[in-house]
């Protein structure tokens, strides 16, 4: 599996059912409120390691690309895809259910809702540009990507007329210096918005840290 390939197979999509109850039937209306609290405390907490959890993929990402462009290991590189889409989605899974938890009249807390919604938006715009560096770095530069013979002229098993030797001109080196601009700036483009996704989901994760030392506060 190409790193492209990957790239169309990764998607941050679903839903998974959390196991947890929001509703407290018979309850008087305080004995609910401090439930609806606790369940919310839970489930913030449950973000922050599924949070970790994502984390750990992108440092197992990071790390298996490594090897693969060292070693050409297709077979690993494949598994190891397949790893990390079902560890993504299974994560989005279950954060798009608290979103659900959260707008439940009963709880009542949409502004939760919108903050995980947020941190989804900015994980996928992350995984999406990771991907995207990937696929860079494994293509390489323009002017230092490896040349193959595969459109050459055989006159004989051991001679042919390569079609890459050509005249070097003012023109070929202006469109090669081009190309390889162009690519630094694509690379350098996805590195920062990865960087900006990243500053962003820190921000959402501050807020959620504030809400889970207020409810604790309670």
């Amino acid at each position: 599996m190409s790193a492209e390939d990957f790239q169309k197979k990764l998607s941050i999509t679903g839903d998974t059912e959390i196991e947890c109850s929001v509703s407290g039937g018979g309850s008087s209306s305080s004995t609910v409120g401090s439930g609806v609290a606790s369940q919310t405390l839970v489930l913030l907490r449950r973000l922050l390691e599924i949070q970790q959890r994502r984390a750990q993929a992108y440092a197992k990402l990071k790390s298996g690309f490594s090897e693969y462009v060292e070693s050409g290991a297709e077979a690993l590189y494949q598994k190891l895809c397949s790893e990390i889409t079902a560890e993504f989605n299974e994560c989005s899974k279950q954060v798009r259910e608290m979103e659900s938890l959260f707008l439940n009249p009963e709880v009542g807390r949409a502004d939760l809702a919108q903050l995980l919604s947020d941190i989804q938006t900015q994980e996928k715009q992350k995984l999406h540009l990771t991907v995207t560096i990937q696929v860079l770095k494994k293509a390489g530069r323009p002017s230092e990507r490896m040349l193959t013979h595969e459109n050459c002229k055989f006159k004989k098993p051991m001679q042919h007329e390569c079609v890459h030797l050509h005249e070097i001109t003012e023109a070929a080196g202006t469109e090669e210096a081009e190309a390889d601009a162009e690519y630094d700036n694509a690379l350098k483009e996805a590195i920062r918005g990865v960087q900006d996704a990243v500053t962003c989901i820190n921000e959402y994760l501050e807020d959620i840290r504030y809400e889970i030392e207020a409810l604790e506060a309670d």
